[in-house]
């Protein structure tokens, strides 16, 4: 059995606690560590009353290296689950490697000053892991994550050669706020507002952020929405990882009511990730309002409806074109009633525990900084059908999103 750590102890944190929690064959022991200790316990007194596992929990400030090396040196557990924020990947990388520990995470290092969503810093620490024989495992949410593993099962078992790639998040709960968002509002915020990429012709094209729309019908009724072209950090490795790839472009649903809050509070500079001064202090405008939000990890017992989200990639199979969509749909409701969260932290929760399983198992253990879609994929679906998030494959005869 295994001894883990997870980071973070937001609504994915929540989730990835107790599913861990739920495979203890595998998880011998979790320790839950966060700068705010009172909500890993609030986690681990939920977790405990759910399956009966007793929760260990720590204090820790993950932007302070020494301080977390030390925690991980005097725990010695194999892996660290990072579900904190994305600001910290890399000081918590350092800490795995000076502490001797494999690392993932769900999403990609993202600097304070600036919107990036790339992989560069990461991928940069590739030599450092190998030479330490430690594997880190980047993305291993949902998108990224199980979008990227969908496309690789696709690729290796659908296809000679994929060509265009869609991945299509619909999130069709209600949770009855006038605005809220489902993770961490500065994070989603700063992904909505950033200027759109997508791949095509062998280079990422730029276009304004929310200027393409379509209309897409879900499977298995969860309805028809309108979806956006935005950018998502899957896309860079995707198109790295699959050099055939003529397009690739990532689409997400949002309501008419979400959008006109946005612009509202763009227009007034509560957007803003520039410190400005108020009263002597310096106050970064989007971090305000994230603490004006309602915090996701509240929306769990509110929110109704069902999440779509899928890969749809045309391509190749022995010399005909084909169409094949996987995607995977999610009952808020149900997600509550399990682990006490929404559907939103739960699509993500689940494929952390499950890239954290297949490396407890030393199934996906390779020294190095790795992509998920660049382990071998049928374990990841295997096991998406036995821990909650089940999927289907429909093969179509025709996909156009362009309007």
């Amino acid at each position: 059995m295994t001894k883990v750590m997870i980071i973070g102890a937001g609504g994915v944190g929540g989730v990835v606690t107790h599913k861990c929690a739920q495979q203890a064959e595998t998880f011998g022991e979790i320790i839950l560590a966060s700068r705010t200790e009172s909500k890993c316990k609030a986690i681990a007194e939920q977790v405990k009353a759910k399956t009966g596992v007793t929760v260990r929990t720590a204090q820790i400030d993950a932007d302070n290296v020494p301080e977390l090396a030390a925690l991980l040196k005097s725990e010695q557990p194999k892996l660290v689950i990072n579900v904190a924020l994305p600001y910290q990947d890399l000081t918590i990388m350092d800490a795995c490697l000076e502490a001797g520990v494999h690392y993932m995470d769900t999403a990609n290092y993202e600097p304070l000053d600036t919107a990036k969503f790339e992989y560069k810093w990461q991928w940069a620490y590739q030599e450092k892991f190998q030479k330490a024989g430690l594997t880190a495992l980047l993305g291993s949410g949902f998108d990224p994550g199980a979008t990227n593993v969908f496309t690789a099962y696709l690729a290796k078992h659908y296809f000679d050669e994929i060509h265009e790639l869609d991945i299509i998040d619909v999130n069709g709960g209600d949770h009855g706020y006038p605005f809220a968002t489902n993770f961490n509002p500065e994070i989603n915020i700063r992904e909505v507002s950033a200027e759109c990429r997508h791949w095509e012709g062998g280079e990422f094209v730029t276009t304004p952020p929310m200027s393409k729309k379509a209309e897409f019908t879900c499977p298995e009724s969860v309805g028809t929405y309108n979806i956006y072209r935005m950018y998502h950090e899957e896309l860079e490795s995707l198109s790295k990882h699959y050099p055939t790839l003529k397009r690739a472009q990532f689409w997400m649903s949002f309501s008419e009511n979400y959008l006109k809050h946005l612009e509202v509070l763009e227009n007034v500079g509560m957007t803003g990730i520039d410190p400005i001064d108020y009263n002597g202090q310096q106050i970064v405008p989007i971090q305000l309002l994230a603490k004006l939000l309602p915090d996701p990890a509240s929306l769990g017992p509110r929110t109704k409806g069902k999440t779509c989200i899928g890969t749809v990639v045309k391509g190749i199979k022995d010399g005909k074109e084909k169409i094949v969509y996987c995607y995977q749909i999610c009952d808020h409701q149900a997600c509550y009633a399990e682990v006490e969260s929404q559907a939103i932290s739960y699509t993500t929760g689940v494929p952390a525990m499950i890239g954290a399983k297949l490396m407890a198992e030393d199934k996906w253990l390779q020294p190095g900084v790795w992509n998920i879609e660049q382990f071998d994929p049928d374990p990841f679906m295997e096991a998406m059908n036995q821990y909650g998030l089940p999927w289907n494959i429909i093969e179509l005869d025709e996909f156009n999103l362009d309007q």
